[in-house]
């Protein structure tokens, strides 16, 4: 059987592994409201032919599974040299099966019952080690993004955006010095809100330009949106 697959796009993809609907549920409900993709099995034979067929970039893995144990599963996937990281998600909290999981080569390990937002940060944390970015802080010029915070500040100055504002923001800055269709842009940041279409994201480029600087989005005209590289921004925004 294959696995369902939730919001499709080009983000950091995750491979949840855990048959608890009520929690996988809580998972996806959040997940696809961020900028990350998830592909949800139940079984460690489903995530075992997931990993083999599909690029993933972070496994949450729960331990007490149907058709085995998720240690187990983790132990031989590391034998085999796989380097995808692992938050192991479990209700084994005491201190050995913490030691246990992270020995065995889990990067993380959250017990339950957790919070939906800490899950989130550990993932974003992961993320940013898998990007070489040690810190959550994006800084481009005098502009300065704290994604954990949804926080903007532009010469030093907060500055107020709306969520879906933000996220566009952080995606393009991420991504920047590469054009993004409007197309690309829907599907990674907004493919769970039916409401927003390519007049949508015009608007929030123009907002976004109208309070931080008219020139910190381009247009490729006809294809799409692109922040430049950092060397090419003008000595006023440094």
């Amino acid at each position: 059987m294959r696995p369902d697959k939730i919001y499709k796009g080009n983000a950091l993809k995750i491979l949840l592994v855990e048959d608890d609907n009520v929690i996988a549920n809580a998972i996806l409900k959040t997940i696809v409201k961020t900028e990350f993709r998830v592909e949800h099995v139940t079984l460690i034979e489903e995530a075992k032919h997931v990993l083999e067929t599909d690029q993933c970039n972070l496994m949450i893995l729960d331990l007490g599974l149907p058709d085995g144990d998720g240690l187990r599963f983790l132990k031989k996937i590391r034998t085999e040299k796989k380097q995808i990281p692992v938050l192991i998600l479990t209700a084994r909290d005491r201190l050995h099966d913490r030691l246990s999981g992270l020995d065995s080569g889990a990067d993380d390990y959250l017990a339950k019952p957790f919070d939906v937002p800490e899950l989130l940060a550990r993932i974003r944390a992961i993320k940013r080690r898998l990007s070489g970015r040690a810190t959550n802080l994006i800084q481009y010029g005098s502009l300065k993004v704290m994604p954990d915070y949804l926080s903007v500040s532009l010469k030093e100055k907060a500055i107020s955006l709306p969520v879906s504002q933000f996220r566009l923001l952080q995606y393009l800055l991420e991504e920047h010095g590469k054009v993004k269709t409007k197309q690309q842009i829907i599907e990674t940041l907004y493919s769970w809100d039916n409401s927003v279409e390519d007049n949508t994201i015009e608007v929030y480029v123009s907002q976004l330009r109208k309070t931080l600087w008219p020139d910190l989005i381009k247009t490729v005209r006809g294809i799409g949106y692109f922040i430049p590289q950092e060397s090419q921004i003008e000595n006023q925004h440094l």
